[in-house]
């Protein structure tokens, strides 16, 4: 059997309702957005699903948009994959950005414990329930959190460094 990408929107949408949406279909990859309370939940159905069975979970990694509004300032992505039909899932659930937080879904995936550990060392995002949410490859000592965009890329004391050198100019830095 041909699992086609109908029959993944009509499960969901005949099981969660409006907690799926924005489905779209980019290349080879289905993707859709999840309410984010209900992300344990969603996983856990493609999952168990007789019929969807994405035992996979590919990836999980956080995203920072800084100019969303408050309440989509932060997403999840989560990369799952049904071996079976070789059917491959994005779903993004968008968070809270002062106080970026959800489900964990280590208990489900083992292999996102570290995905989690990492999303939170770079992002700040807090994974309820995680068993041991701590930086991984960050000092413990840093207060920030590098990956959001509210830092600059690059130092603007540094004296080390010409611009000249790597393709800019005064010029383009004032765009």
């Amino acid at each position: 059997m041909n699992l086609e990408t109908t029959e993944i929107q009509d499960k969901l949408v005949g099981t969660f309702g409006e907690s799926v949406s924005h489905f779209n279909q980019e290349k080879d990859i289905f993707s859709f957005e999840v309410a984010a309370d209900k992300n344990t939940a969603i996983i856990l159905f493609l999952k168990n699903d007789p019929t969807l069975r994405f035992h996979f979970l590919t990836d999980l990694c956080g995203i920072h948009y800084p100019d969303n509004e408050v309440e989509r300032q932060f997403a999840i992505v989560y990369h799952m994959h049904n071996w079976y039909e070789n059917k491959r899932i994005k779903i993004k659930a968008f968070i809270n950005g002062e106080n970026p937080e959800i489900k964990s879904v280590s208990t489900i995936f083992l292999c996102s414990n570290w995905m989690e550990r990492e999303t939170y060392d770079f992002y700040g995002i807090n994974f309820i329930g995680h068993p041991q949410l701590k930086r991984i490859l960050n000092m413990d000592e840093m207060v920030s959190f590098p990956m959001r965009k509210e830092f600059p890329m690059e130092d603007g004391g540094r004296t080390d460094k010409d611009d000249r050198f790597f393709g800019r100019t005064a010029q383009n830095n004032k765009k």
